[in-house]
């Protein structure tokens, strides 16, 4: 939503289960932010995923909704000072990881399912693939 200019941050999960768990090993007590402080435009985060996944889908820009901040940064100078904790996965490293799952996944499958209100549903099949009688 908007021009894709508000930036946010993204974390690999891995960092944030390292992250709570030093938080849970620890004695602190009091809000601390486990989060990945490196942000991303919405634009530059979805080109990027684009291109690694050589997807020749278009960027849509949809109109901004009200409440929407221009930008999410943690800041986690708690986590590093408490904790000694901070992120170890680059997001681009990140969205790679996660690319490679999901190919894995539908490679396993053996196809890509159509979704969304256009796609075709195979006739004489009901969920789970099951023929009905």
């Amino acid at each position: 939503y908007g021009d894709g200019s508000q930036t946010r941050s993204f974390q690999y999960i891995s960092d944030l289960v390292t992250g709570l768990v030093a938080l849970m090993n620890s004695s602190y007590d009091a809000p601390v932010n486990i989060g990945n402080p490196d942000e991303y435009s919405i634009k530059d985060f979805a080109s990027m995923v684009k291109t690694m996944t050589d997807s020749k889908s278009e960027i849509k820009f949809l109109p901004k909704v009200a409440d929407d901040p221009s930008q999410r940064e943690p800041d986690i100078t708690t986590a590093k000072r408490e904790l000694g904790w901070e992120p170890k996965m680059h997001v681009r490293d990140g969205v790679r990881k996660t690319i490679e799952y999901f190919q894995g996944v539908l490679d396993e499958a053996g196809r890509i399912e159509p979704t969304g209100p256009d796609a075709a549903k195979p006739a004489g099949k009901a969920c789970g693939g099951h023929t009905p009688k």
